[in-house]
């Protein structure tokens, strides 16, 4: 589990670098005749962003479960990872498409990342019992 969970956090942390340069540097220049080019770099900055905050929860997950022995980090891991996908995924595509209707699968990233914080809490508890 620590492996896969410290691989997610990298992975992720590696894309939201990547991802937030293109967003200062290459797509200004792609989004500069839209009419709405500031908001939609707005969402590619938030998504960036939450990415790497989530990316950072997921190396938290991994010290964890190199803490404790407890199935419940898997399921911390499995909803920041989908609610990384969801929530910055959406963002992004939003921002390259312009199609506001894929904010709609935004909130529901916005709740996978909450259930992966209520276990990071859960664990926490856990860690207090030992």
């Amino acid at each position: 589990m620590e492996r896969f969970l410290l691989t997610a956090a990298g992975v992720n942390g590696l894309l939201a670098v990547a991802l937030g340069a293109f967003g200062a540097h290459g797509l200004k220049s792609s989004l500069a005749g839209a009419a709405d080019a500031a908001q939609r770099l707005e969402w590619w900055e938030t998504a960036a962003r939450y990415q790497m905050y989530h990316a950072l929860a997921l190396g938290l997950l991994a010290w964890l479960a190199s803490r404790i022995a407890w199935g419940g980090l898997a399921v911390g891991g499995w909803a920041f990872l989908a609610g990384i996908v969801l929530f910055s995924g959406s963002l992004y595509a939003m921002t390259l498409t312009g199609v506001r209707a894929l904010g709609a699968v935004t909130p529901v990233g916005g709740l996978g990342l909450i259930v992966g914080w209520v276990v990071v809490v859960l664990a926490a508890l856990r860690m207090g019992r030992g």
